[in-house]
């Protein structure tokens, strides 16, 4: 029996069996000079590659189940694989420069793919990304690179490795997974943040995490405490599974929380939301007595319409059709009745990539500083306009509100609100039926946004709260760096004095105000959040009777005495 100590990043306890998760494959294209005797037997692999492609998209195309939308892809990528132009091209480079074929197709695809989206032609600049696709599959079979398919790991897993992409925590929604443990993340890192929702119990900071079990062996996970045992012996074994049935019990008992509203010990009702990634969750949340959605993350549906298809097809192509974005936000409208429903915008990238053709492949230095959400949205205002058509068009199949994530600037929300306004006009033309007065909210999530509280609050209908990333940009603490994220403190005073700013502007403003941030879901930090006056918190669904059974226990004037301890 070995036992592994890291740091709690979700709570529970979990046991299972070890699935060690490889090591992403780096995928490295090599740049040789090659002779000219080379040159004939370097284009025979690429035409070989390029035939390998052609036959699996063409097996792909033949696929009854697949959609017209991805049967046309696949037919573009077919064209454009035998494209003349690029082969005579790519030929004439390679002969003339005489560089090996990996590198000499990487090149000469960027070359065309910079060209085509600055041909001032909106078709052909979406169409660099497709071009961009089809020739790194052909690099992949020279390449002989093979991602890994999350798909494979199987239930009643403990899912072991350095990290998880934040695209492959779809997984947690699928699967039965019975804890994590991970060298990087931390409570407040997305992976957590998602197990969380799920209920599965998660570990971090965990040196070499990867090598701690063999495949297959029985794992506990505790993260109540930040402990992992592999190979637990009979009597340990024994003693986790009383505390599961415990924690089974109790949550058994808060179920009695369900029905009824969340209340301070003098009366002072708290309305308790749920978070959640995607339609099904919001089940869950009535289940578990919530007021409505305070955030439903819309990126986890692109990250799995995506993957979907690649996996379906073998190629990419643009994740998620107005339609099936229309039929997920009206599922989740019928779902929750008349309850409020808060849908975020796309927050993509940063850590949270789509392997899609709608967006831009940009290699940045520091990607949480860089091309992503909002800033995202507005640089890609086809995929924005999509999506807002598709709200608007949901909106009145139930009580819907819209919320713009990582505002730093006024004219970042006046832009929005201008692509809103067409989207609105357009569906009047076309006949469509919406609800016009869908209030439009923003995320207070950087410092920049906290500190112009009061200037943004005219353009909103209401704040929402976002503390992972207030913290993270606040303290200037990447919260997945292991190194650092010890020092990542929701409790710091300079977060607490930015959150008491932002509840001072939002009531000067009358703009209703909630907390959708991991402090919502955690028992401490909900005293905390409630003493200072916020009375609209949004968590994990599983979190809502927690929070109940918490803030029960105490009055108004307690919470406020607890709170103003902590933001002298």
């Amino acid at each position: 029996m070995n036992v592994v100590l890291g740091s709690p990043a979700a709570p529970g306890i979990g046991i299972g069996k070890a699935f060690i998760l490889p090591e992403e494959q780096e995928r490295i294209i090599p740049k040789r000079k090659i002779s000219q005797e080379e040159v004939e037997p370097e284009w025979k692999r690429f035409t070989n590659a390029c035939k390998d492609v052609q036959n699996e998209l063409n097996s792909h195309i033949q696929d009854e189940k697949i959609s017209k939308d991805q049967h046309d892809v696949l037919e573009t990528y077919l064209m454009m694989i035998q494209d003349p132009v690029f082969i005579t091209e790519l030929k004439a480079y390679m002969d003339k420069e005489l560089f090996n074929i990996e590198f000499s197709i990487n090149l000469k695809v960027a070359d065309y793919a910079d060209m085509l989206r600055n041909s001032g032609n909106e078709y052909l600049a979406e169409r660099a990304q497709d071009i961009e696709d089809v020739f790194n599959r052909v690099i992949d079979v020279l390449l002989d690179y093979h991602s890994f398919d999350i798909e494979q790991i199987p239930d009643d897993s403990v899912i072991i490795g350095r990290t998880m992409k934040t695209s492959d925590t779809i997984i947690l929604s699928k699967r039965k997974i019975a804890g994590l443990a991970l060298t990087e993340g931390s409570s407040a890192c997305h992976v957590a943040i998602l197990a969380k929702s799920y209920g599965i119990p998660v570990v971090v900071a965990i040196d070499n995490a990867a090598h701690i079990a063999s495949q297959g062996d029985t794992v506990i996970v505790d993260g109540n405490i930040g402990e992992v045992i592999v190979q637990p012996d009979i009597a340990t074994i024994t003693s986790t599974n009383t505390k599961i049935l415990a924690e089974e019990k109790y949550r058994e008992q808060l179920k009695k929380y369900k029905d009824v509203p969340c209340k301070t010990e003098d009366g002072t009702e708290i309305k308790l939301y749920a978070n959640i990634g995607t339609p099904d969750e919001a089940r869950t949340a009535l289940e578990n007595g919530a007021d409505g959605i305070g955030l439903f993350r819309t990126e986890f549906l692109f990250m799995d319409a995506a993957q979907k298809t690649s996996k379906e097809t073998g190629a990419y192509s643009n994740s998620m059709s107005e339609e099936a974005q229309f039929q997920a936000y009206k599922q989740v409208l019928e779902t929750m009745g008349d309850k409020p429903v808060t849908i975020r915008t796309l927050d993509v990238g940063g850590d949270k990539l789509v392997d899609s053709a709608e967006f831009p492949n940009v290699q940045e230095k520091n990607p949480l500083m860089g091309l992503r959400a909002i800033r995202m949205s507005l640089y890609c205002p086809a995929v924005f306009r999509t999506q807002l058509r598709a709200l608007y068009r949901a909106s009145v199949y139930g009580n819907l509100r819209i919320l713009l994530p990582l505002i730093t600037d006024v004219s970042q929300v006046e832009t929005a609100l201008g692509i809103a306004r067409g989207i609105r006009s357009s569906l009047e033309e076309d006949g469509i039926p919406f609800n016009p007065d869908v209030p439009i909210g923003i995320m207070i999530e950087t410092a920049a946004a906290a500190i112009c509280a009061d200037v943004l609050a005219p353009h909103a209908k209401f704040f929402s709260l976002g503390t992972n990333d207030l913290t993270q940009y606040i303290l200037g603490i990447d919260r997945e760096n292991k190194a650092v994220n010890p020092l990542y403190n929701e409790f710091s005073l300079a977060v607490l004095r930015m959150i008491k700013s932002t509840i001072f502007n939002a009531n000067k403003f009358s703009l209703p105000l909630s907390v959708c941030g991991e402090m919502a879901g955690n028992k401490e930090s909900a005293i905390i959040l409630t003493g200072m006056g916020i009375r609209s918190l949004s968590m994990a669904p599983s979190h809502i009777p927690v929070i109940k059974e918490t803030l029960s226990h105490f009055s108004i004037s307690e919470l406020e005495n607890l709170s103003n301890r902590s933001v002298q």
